[in-house]
């Protein structure tokens, strides 16, 4: 066990080093930890060797797995109902707005304008058109927006693309199969009993040392992620579907909520953010600078005369259009699941896997840092909790009787 050991700190050696970085360079926690793994695997492969991290060990793919079901459960649970109800509309628009022309433009780019072939051109636009739940979440988390109705609109939006982006590569890459009717079964059980039941549990069994709530929590999202894997989806597509379900008990819980976000934001997140950047070969970006430069200008140039429209059409001032549009710009956790499934099923070579991948981890940074930098929406941020002496009220939400200032 002890190069277990060994391994582990060092990987929590460098997410404290991003923890430190965030701070003195005042940028999100998950773009430090990104950015840190990239430096990481330049320097171990050109000093000690590129597998010292171990990305490839089963308990680091665990961790990260598990971090980035449990981040997106975390975003689908704070969505408060009353606001997608009011919302909903605005939503979709949006997420649609983000998925379509972005996944089009990109692969008719690719396809004309590099001379990929016709699939690979497909799975580019797929993987590019995505956003990260998980990057836009821990974003909206560190200003306080996942507490407001602009935040929570955006993280809706954020679900709807990344659902086209899992249903068009299923119908595209995939065939519908026995698992997939089976699979979407469950998932439709889970959306219409889970609620009652976690009320029923949670009620009886609930808020005592055993955190009982916690184990329920894991084992559905972990069982309905591989019951997801069998039948061809992703385990974050249910975690997702499995928060908005319990938004109204769970989502209400902030005691519950801020338990888990310790978990996962200090315990498995460094996994999965600092993994996404040590993947990305710094050298071979730097050899073949070209293809990754032209599919990150595509994809944001399409995302921004497709969701910018339609933002600014809901309402929007210049500044909140702007900032929705770079955040739906960031990519990641979908982006890479649908290259990697490509490069698996042998529809793109390494080469190109490589090129989407660095792409996809330039689109998780440079939008961000600029939406932040240049048009974060200062008016709409949340006002500071009062003492929790003063009955609770302040943020967002007040009607729930375990709530504590968040």
């Amino acid at each position: 066990m002890t190069q277990v050991w060994a391994l582990a700190s060092l990987w929590f050696g460098l997410a404290l080093v991003a923890s430190l970085a965030s701070n003195w360079l005042r940028i999100s926690t998950a773009l430090s930890e990104i950015i840190v793994g990239m430096i990481a695997s330049t320097v171990f492969a050109a000093t000690i060797g590129p597998d010292l991290l171990g990305t490839n060990e089963p308990w680091v793919k665990v961790f990260a797995g598990v971090g980035a079901i449990l981040l997106t459960f975390l975003a689908g649970a704070e969505l408060d109902p009353q606001v997608f109800r009011r919302k909903w509309k605005e939503a979709v628009a949006v997420g649609a707005a983000s998925f379509l022309l972005p996944s089009l433009g990109c692969a008719a780019a690719a396809h004309y304008l590099l001379g990929w072939k016709v699939m690979p051109s497909i799975l580019a636009g797929i993987a590019l058109a995505a956003t990260s739940v998980a990057v836009v979440y821990t974003v909206m988390m560190e200003f306080g927006f996942n507490r407001t109705e602009f935040g929570k609109t955006i993280l809706a939006a954020c679900f709807v693309t990344d659902l086209g982006t899992v249903v068009t590569l299923g119908l595209v890459f995939a065939p519908f199969t026995g698992k997939t009717l089976i699979f979407a079964v469950a998932l439709v059980a889970v959306f219409v009993g889970l609620p009652w039941l976690t009320r029923q549990l949670f009620r009886r069994y609930g808020e005592r040392p055993s955190e009982l709530e916690t184990k329920f929590l894991l084992l559905c999202l972990l069982g309905m992620g591989a019951l997801a894997t069998w039948a061809g989806s992703e385990a974050v597509l249910p975690a997702y579907l499995i928060g908005m379900t319990l938004a109204g008990s769970v989502g209400r819980d902030h005691s519950l909520i801020r338990r888990l976000r310790t978990v996962t934001i200090g315990l498995l997140t460094p996994f999965y953010f600092t993994r996404a950047g040590y993947l990305v070969s710094i050298p071979a970006v730097i050899a073949a600078p070209m293809g990754v430069l032209f599919f990150f200008l595509a994809e944001t140039f399409t995302k921004i005369v497709s969701v910018y429209p339609v933002a600014k059409s809901y309402g929007s001032t210049h500044k909140e259009a702007m900032y929705t549009t770079l955040l739906m710009s960031s990519g990641l956790t979908f982006g890479t699941i649908a290259s990697l499934f490509g490069l698996s099923h042998g529809i793109i070579d390494k080469s190109q896997y490589s090129t989407l991948v660095a792409a996809i981890i330039g689109t998780a940074i440079i939008p961000t840092v600029i939406a932040n930098a240049f048009f974060l929406p200062r008016h709409l941020l949340p006002k500071a909790d009062p003492p929790a002496s003063a009955g609770g009220k302040g943020g967002e939400r007040v009607s729930a009787p375990r709530e504590q200032p968040d």
